[in-house]
């Protein structure tokens, strides 16, 4: 990682770190940008390069994962199959890093207290999905339904895991989301496997 990416990383991190801190304490609806961006360390100008809302400012990694996978390598001729493992791959290898680097946990316990976070994560989804399904079109990898089908796909592994994730932290199970998107992934196949008539 160069210097560019390093101060990319560390000023996302902050700004993270900045929202969790202060929605936790006094709730998403009493957080301004501006409240975030001061305890951060950055003006209201910067917090809006590098996120679009407070609530994006919380779960960052929406914006990172339709990056890795809109910018993913396919080769040419791929099969619908083959497109889908190597984006579920490249979704699972963010997903363990997002777990390394963020605060997941608290992550999961503000969702679940904080509706608007929810209905924020369906928004990135929709965009997540969308992208994906326009840059498979737009590179002349696949036609428009299973191009969609793909990237709806890939948005319910990851909620899936997380929501999985979510479930068992409020049950105090120990989980690991990335083996739940594995889990998910599992169960897909087995979903989708040959029909027996």
């Amino acid at each position: 990682m160069g210097i560019r990416e390093e101060r990319k990383a560390a000023t996302l991190k902050a700004i993270q770190a900045a929202a969790l801190d202060l929605v936790e304490s006094q709730g998403l609806d009493s957080v301004t940008v501006g409240q975030i961006a001061a305890r951060a360390g950055i003006s209201e100008r910067t917090f809006f390069r590098y996120c679009d809302s407070r609530e994006a400012a919380i779960v960052p990694a929406q914006h990172e994962l339709i990056e890795a996978v809109t910018g993913c390598e396919i080769a040419p001729g791929s099969t619908s199959a083959q497109i889908f493992r190597v984006l579920a791959a490249e979704c699972r290898k963010l997903l363990a890093a997002e777990i390394r680097a963020s605060e997941y946990r608290r992550i999961s316990r503000l969702i679940v207290i904080e509706p608007k976070l929810l209905l924020s994560i369906t928004r990135q989804e929709e965009a997540f999905s969308a992208a994906t399904a326009q840059e498979l079109q737009r590179r002349g990898l696949l036609p428009a339904m299973p191009a969609l089908i793909i990237g709806e796909t890939l948005a319910a592994l990851w909620r899936v895991a997380w929501q999985c994730f979510g479930q068992a932290e409020r049950a105090g199970e120990p989980a690991d989301p990335v083996e739940l998107f594995d889990a998910a992934m599992m169960n897909l196949a087995q979903l989708a496997g040959p029909a027996s008539e």
